[in-house]
């Protein structure tokens, strides 16, 4: 097969995920932009809340085994209990202001959880791999 040469301007920000993915990969950078070209850019963090950008944009420098560890990582037992006994005092009205407050982290901490194993299954189908449903 025959290549060209190409010289393309791209922005900086879109550089930087480009060369982020190919660190974590450990593969050269031009065929992490092969890849863009043939499959698009890396998935978006754009549509994901202001809160949590840094955190799911940080996720593109981890390595495929760590994005596999992420994706298959799930939350204790004792994590939802609490989260379900808060829940339950809250629509009972018996919720303490300490309560609500915990209440309201860890529903933002469960968001952020989720937010992490989602873009880590779309990061590692990008980049080639199978990804069950789950």
């Amino acid at each position: 097969m025959t290549s060209e040469t190409v010289t393309l301007q791209i922005p900086e920000t879109l550089y930087q995920r480009l060369l982020n993915t190919a660190h974590a990969t450990q593969r050269p950078i031009e065929e992490i932009m092969l890849r863009a070209l043939q499959v698009g850019s890396p998935p978006s963090w754009d549509d994901v809340p202001e809160e949590f950008q840094a955190e799911i944009a940080a996720l593109d420098k981890l390595d495929d085994n760590t994005l596999w560890q992420l994706f298959h990582s799930r939350k204790t037992v004792t994590d939802m209990e609490r989260y379900n006994v808060l829940l339950e005092a809250n629509s009972n009205g018996t919720i303490t202001q300490s309560q609500r407050l915990e209440l309201i982290n860890l529903r933002h901490q469960a968001d952020l959880f989720m937010l992490k194993k989602a873009q880590a299954a779309v990061l590692l189908r990008w980049r080639g791999h199978f990804v069950p449903n789950p």
